[in-house]
C-alpha cells in the first residue's frame, strides 16, 4: 500500500480509503448490512494496508433525521484489534444542527455508536449555502475547538456540496486540518473542483476525495469510450483508469471508494499499490480527455447515486431511475435500460408518481432539478 502525507496533520494515510456507504446488503433494506461479507471486505482492506475508514451518521439508513446502520456496523468491523490499525472518520450531521448543544449531542452519540473514545478525523458533513450560516451562528468553531481540546476528536474537517465561491470562504473561516470534496475526471470543474483542490491544499489541508468513480457511473463505459482507452499501451479496467486519474494529482491525500463487493476491494487495493502522483503519461491523460468528451455529450442527469434524495415520499427510487435514464443515452439506446426500468417499477413507484413536493431537491448535493428530470424519465420509459 502507498501512503501520503495528510496535509498539516503530518499523519500518513493510505491512498485508498474504505467508504462505508455502499456496503453489501441482505435484501433491499439499506439498514440490513450483510455483516459477514462486509467485515471480511473491510478487514481484507486493512490487512492490505488501508488505514482510513470513513462513515457518517446517516449512512445505511432510511432517512436523514436519525442514525443509520453504518456507524454501529463499523464498530463491529473494527473489533479484534482493527480499530488501533486505522484512522476512523465520521461526520457531524450538519442539517440537524440548530444549537451548540446539538453538536455535542450528536458527537457523543456517534462516539457511543462507534464504540470509541475518540474519532481521528471528524468532518462537518455536507456543507452548503443552507447549512453553513446556521452552523456559524450556532458556534461550530467553538465546538470543534472544545472537542479537540477534550480529546473526543483529533482533527477537524468538512465535506462540501456546493459552489466554488462558498468553498473558499469555508476553507478560510476555520483552522481546518482537512476537507473532503467530490472529484473525478468528469467533475474536474464541478463544485469545488480542481480550483478548490489546489486552493485547500495550498492552505495545508489534507485532501480527501469522494465519488472518484462518480457513484460507479464511470466504470460502465460505452463502446466508444472503451475503444478510446484500448489505444493505450497499458490495458486497464475503467475503474482503474478513473482511480489512477485522481491519484495522479499530488494534492490528493486519500481517495474514498464505496466498495460493495470483495472483487471491488481486491481490484482497488491492487490499483492503489501503484498509485503514484504524476505516473500517467501525456498520452494516457489525453485518452481520458477523449472519454470525458464522450460522456459529457451523452449524460443527461448529473446524478452520482449518493441517495441523499431518498427516501422519496411517493416511493420513487430516484437514483436508480436516473441511472437507468442515463444508461439509455450513454449506451446507445440499449434495450436493457427500458427492461431495467420496467423491473424497477415492480419494486418501487414509477417516476410518473412524483407529487412534486421538492423534498428531494433540498437534499441533492448536485442541485439537480429532480422534479423536472423525473418528467423526462416518464416521457422516455412510460
Amino acid at each position: 500500500m502507498l501512503y501520503r502525507n495528510f496535509g498539516k496533520t503530518n499523519e500518513l494515510v493510505s491512498v485508498l480509503g474504505f467508504g462505508c456507504m455502499r456496503l453489501p446488503l441482505i435484501g433491499s433494506d439499506p439498514t440490513n448490512i450483510d455483516e459477514e461479507k462486509a467485515i471480511s471486505m473491510i478487514r481484507y482492506a486493512i490487512d492490505a494496508g488501508v488505514n482510513y475508514v470513513d462513515t457518517a451518521y446517516p449512512y445505511h439508513g432510511t432517512g436523514f433525521t436519525h442514525g443509520g446502520a453504518s456507524e454501529p456496523f463499523v464498530a463491529k468491523a473494527l473489533k479484534d484489534g482493527y480499530r488501533a490499525r486505522v484512522k476512523l472518520a465520521t461526520k457531524l450531521p450538519s442539517w440537524l444542527i440548530k444549537t451548540r448543544a446539538d453538536m455535542d449531542k450528536y458527537l457523543n452519540e456517534q462516539l457511543a455508536r462507534l464504540e470509541t473514545d475518540s474519532i481521528d478525523f471528524y468532518l462537518v458533513h455536507s456543507l452548503n449555502a443552507g447549512t453553513w450560516p446556521v452552523l456559524k451562528e450556532a458556534g461550530i468553531s467553538e465546538f470543534l475547538d472544545q472537542a479537540i481540546k477534550d480529546g473526543r476528536i483529533k482533527y477537524a474537517g468538512f465535506s462540501f456540496h456546493d459552489q466554488a465561491g462558498l468553498f473558499n470562504e469555508i476553507v478560510d473561516y476555520y483552522d481546518w486540518s482537512f476537507c473532503q470534496i467530490q472529484y473525478n475526471y468528469l467533475d474536474e470543474d464541478y463544485q469545488a473542483g480542481k480550483a478548490g483542490l489546489l486552493y485547500a491544499a495550498s492552505k495545508g489541508l489534507g485532501m480527501v476525495i469522494m465519488e472518484p468513480l462518480r457513484g460507479g457511473n464511470i466504470t460502465n463505459l460505452p463502446a466508444a469510450a472503451i475503444a478510446v482507452l484500448d489505444q493505450a499501451e497499458v490495458k486497464r479496467t475503467p475503474a482503474e483508469w478513473a482511480l489512477r486519474w485522481v491519484w495522479n494529482h499530488p494534492e490528493v491525500s486519500v481517495v474514498l471508494s464505496g466498495m460493495s463487493t470483495m472483487d471491488q476491494v481486491v481490484e482497488n487495493v491492487k490499483v492503489a499499490q501503484a498509485a503514484q502522483a504524476y505516473s500517467m503519461t501525456a498520452k494516457e491523460l489525453g485518452l481520458i480527455d477523449e472519454v470525458k468528451d464522450i460522456f459529457e455529450k451523452r449524460i443527461k442527469v448529473n446524478c452520482t447515486g449518493c441517495s441523499y434524495c431518498m427516501p422519496c415520499p411517493a416511493g420513487i427510487n430516484i437514483p436508480t431511475s436516473f441511472t437507468t435514464y442515463n444508461d439509455h443515452w450513454v449506451f446507445d439506446g440499449t434495450p436493457a435500460a427500458k427492461q431495467r426500468y420496467s423491473l424497477l417499477t415492480k419494486m418501487s413507484a414509477p417516476a410518473s408518481k412524483c407529487v412534486e413536493c421538492g423534498k428531494c431537491e433540498s437534499h441533492c448535493p448536485q442541485s439537480i432539478k429532480i422534479r423536472e428530470e423525473l418528467k423526462n424519465v416518464t416521457a422516455l420509459f412510460e
